[in-house]
């Protein structure tokens, strides 16, 4: 392999436990990085650091719908390795299924506290410990093609994604000024443990739906796929993308389906 990628680069990533979160954990630590990898699934979470074994990767528990929570965990990263150059703000969920007419207002509070506030807050204290510290610094959070596309996940979901989109683009335009880039990256359906329990599939039968579903054929969208364009992003390969939304879905928020 050529020079990793993030060598001497620390990140920070939330939802770090299952899914994309955990494939990004290995692949950040694979390229070099030293990682903090935070969730609220501790049992999961210790189970996927002490898999890496390593000494440049820790877990830490952090609810990011607790502004303390993360600026604590932003702040243990810094003690920890030093400073703080990538946020990876992966931390989210589903929300409610229903339809509008019979939507959870409570379970849309939830969702919103989660995918939006939390992401919001991961935004503001990463960044204030970049120009702290003066690094000129990346921040991807995780969005969905739910950000760009109507019918494409539950309606507290897709509400959140296009605000996190919002949010991309407001803390780009303000960070900019530091040296710092915000984008995200919108994935399509992927075989994760939160999409599985949601629709009660095994994670081949969420990747054969998607599959069917989707514009780009004879490719199953994998949550290290996703990890991968994270990685672009946080990288010096990316160096002048900022306020970007990188829709990994074939294809499909493009075409007409149907």
């Amino acid at each position: 392999m050529s020079k990793p990628r993030l060598e001497g680069k620390v990140a920070l990533i939330t939802g770090a436990a299952s899914g994309i979160g955990e494939q990004a954990v290995r692949l950040f630590i694979e390229h070099g990085a030293c990682v903090v990898a935070a969730d609220v699934q501790d049992e999961l979470g210790e189970r996927v650091v002490n898999s890496i074994n390593g000494n440049k990767v820790v877990y830490h528990h952090c609810d990011v719908r607790d502004e303390k929570q993360v600026e604590q965990t932003v702040n243990f990263t810094v003690e920890k390795f030093g400073k703080l150059d990538i946020l990876f703000s992966n931390a989210g969920i589903l929300g409610p299924l229903t339809g509008i007419l019979d939507l959870d207002i409570s379970g849309l509070d939830n969702t919103m506290a989660t995918n939006v506030r939390g992401v919001a807050a991961t935004i503001k204290h990463a960044a204030r410990a970049m120009v702290a510290k003066n690094i000129r610094g990346s921040i991807i959070c995780t969005a969905s093609v739910a950000s760009s596309v109507g019918g494409t996940g539950p309606h507290a979901y897709t509400a959140s994604k296009h605000a996190i989109v919002g949010l991309v683009r407001t803390a780009c335009g303000e960070l900019g000024h530091y040296g710092i880039r915000v984008n995200c990256v919108s994935p399509f359906g992927v075989g994760t443990p939160m999409s599985c329990d949601a629709y009660n599939m095994k994670p081949s039968e969420v990747e054969q739906n998607c599959s069917n579903l989707g514009n780009l054929k004879g490719v199953a969208l994998k949550a290290k796929d996703i990890a991968e364009s994270a990685l672009f992003l946080a990288s010096d390969e990316s160096g002048y993308i900022s306020g970007h939304n990188l829709v990994v879905d074939g294809g499909y928020t493009v075409v007409k389906n149907g």
